[in-house]
């Protein structure tokens, strides 16, 4: 069975068993199957099914920029590395197990594709109108926000970098192809598995204190708490398949807590709770709100172009890739359209070992990685096979449009001076999209000013950081108060 079939079958069998298990001590908040039609009009939820249309779409055009603006925006990966060493590698070497891998494998994919779906289907069948529309949100907007940072700040995964790490995930059959076809295998920072379901943890508890309420006692406590299971072995599964660094943890709790705040925030203004959307909305509200999210994407967009400057300057003394004695990883080389071409540069920067490449269509790899590792031997029967020697560049033109291709490297055996083989790889796609990820980073760098600018706000009136009412129902309190 390939990924999507597999997926399709949980959502048919499992979502009717997570909503009737979760809701199994309140059956009178359900919404009966007859009335789903009425609730999904009235709610208005088809416009949640075209966000999740929209935001499928949206990361699709993404993942088009990242390859083809890796060679202006480098990446980030010595910098973590040089933070953290082997931290991940330690991780894996002390948990390793062959059943655990395959258990992970299956949770990092289809429980996490699964989790975000069927949290908003929870939610409206249980009949909680505002969580649906803050859970759905979340999905769409986290992922809004984490673009420039995947566009312009590309770190590569854990198993690219440390030398003996292995690709548990990435390098298993058509796990493989699945996420090859869907992942540039360099957006490691934030993590997207810790960011959304950490976002859905803080929703809930914005949610439930806004109301002067506690988790424990709130009805959606026993589904709170399986949310949360399920976010601590993310975390572990992200270090342990070699995918993600320790750093991403906390960066994607920030960008979780960014857009659960901006969702927390925006959400009763979206649902009329307090009147017409722009109700209250004036000529010099909008002025301070342009100025101060102003500033704050500026100084964001001046970090963005600082960082495309300094990748660009060190462009000769970049490392791609670094492997140790018998690993081999991959570089994807994304589809392109037909009268177009790939020019591949391959340089190996050691001075005295000969790096080994083989040039094939992802499909195509799917023999040499039946054993959850690459397979050299099978792997050079694939392909085209070329050797590099030390400090020379292999170029390539790769002119077969539609069709993904892997380029994958193997350092056979090392020498006691060169442990680790480096190198460089840089993919000419011939076309600059530096206009595009800059224009696709402005919703995320918006709703960074927004929610700066509505914690500052609400400090200055004394008011929580959890209230959720629209600014102009702040005077009407204060009136209110002043006359009792």
């Amino acid at each position: 069975m390939d990924p999507y079939d597999i997926m399709m079958g949980m959502i048919l069998v499992l979502t009717p068993i997570i909503c009737w298990f979760f809701t199994r001590h309140q059956p009178g908040e359900r919404i009966p199957w007859r009335k789903w039609a009425e609730e999904f009009h009235t709610k208005r939820y088809y416009l949640h099914a075209m966000g999740y249309i929209v935001i499928i779409r949206w990361k699709s055009i993404t993942d088009k920029l990242n390859e083809p603006m890796k060679t202006r925006t480098g990446h980030w990966t010595d910098w973590v590395y040089g933070v953290e060493g082997e931290f991940t590698k330690w991780v894996q070497d002390v948990f390793r197990n062959d059943a655990l891998t395959e258990f992970l494998n299956f949770h990092y994919l289809f429980v996490y594709l699964f989790l975000i779906y069927v949290t908003t289907v929870y939610f409206a069948f249980s009949g909680d109108r505002d969580m649906t529309d803050k859970v759905t949100l979340n999905y769409l907007l986290i992922y809004a926000l984490a673009v420039p940072y995947y566009l312009f700040f590309n770190v590569e995964v854990t198993s690219s970098w440390i030398p003996g790490m292995d690709a548990l995930l990435y390098h298993e059959g058509w796990y493989t192809v699945f996420y090859a076809l869907h992942d540039p295998l360099d957006n490691a920072v934030p993590s997207l598995h810790v960011a959304i379901p950490f976002g859905i943890l803080m929703l809930n508890y914005l949610h439930v204190k806004q109301q002067g309420g506690t988790l424990r006692e709130w009805r959606h406590w026993p589904y709170h708490f399986f949310v949360l299971v399920n976010t601590i072995l993310f975390i572990f599964t992200i270090l342990y398949l070699g995918i993600h660094w320790f750093i991403d943890i906390p960066l994607g709790i920030l960008i979780g807590s960014i857009g659960a705040l901006f969702i927390h925030h925006l959400q009763p203004r979206l649902r009329n709770d307090f009147g017409p959307v722009f109700k209250g909305i004036g000529r010099e509200k909008v002025r301070r709100h342009i100025l101060v999210e102003g500033i704050v994407m500026l100084v964001l967009l001046t970090c963005m172009m600082m960082a495309v400057n300094y990748q660009e300057e060190g462009i000769d003394e970049r490392v791609s890739f670094r492997l140790g004695e018998g690993d081999s990883t991959f570089e994807i080389v994304q589809k392109f359209d037909p009268g177009s071409m790939v020019q591949s540069n391959i340089s190996n920067l050691n001075q005295d070992s000969t790096l080994e490449i083989v040039v094939v269509m992802v499909e195509t790899s799917v023999p040499a990685m039946e054993t959850g590792e690459i397979d050299w031997n099978v792997m050079k029967t694939l392909g085209d096979h070329y050797t590099v020697a030390p400090q020379t560049t292999l170029s390539l033109n790769i002119t077969s449009p539609k069709i993904y291709h892997f380029i994958v490297m193997h350092y056979d055996e090392a020498s006691e001076d060169e442990p680790v083989m480096e190198v460089r790889i840089l993919n000419d796609y011939g076309d600059d999209k530096m206009g595009q990820a800059m224009f696709l980073s402005l919703p995320s760098l918006w709703m960074t000013g927004f929610v700066v600018y509505r914690l500052y706000r609400l400090k200055k009136e004394g008011r929580s950081w959890i209230d959720s009412t629209p600014s102009y129902v702040w005077a009407s309190s204060e009136v209110l108060d002043e006359e009792a």
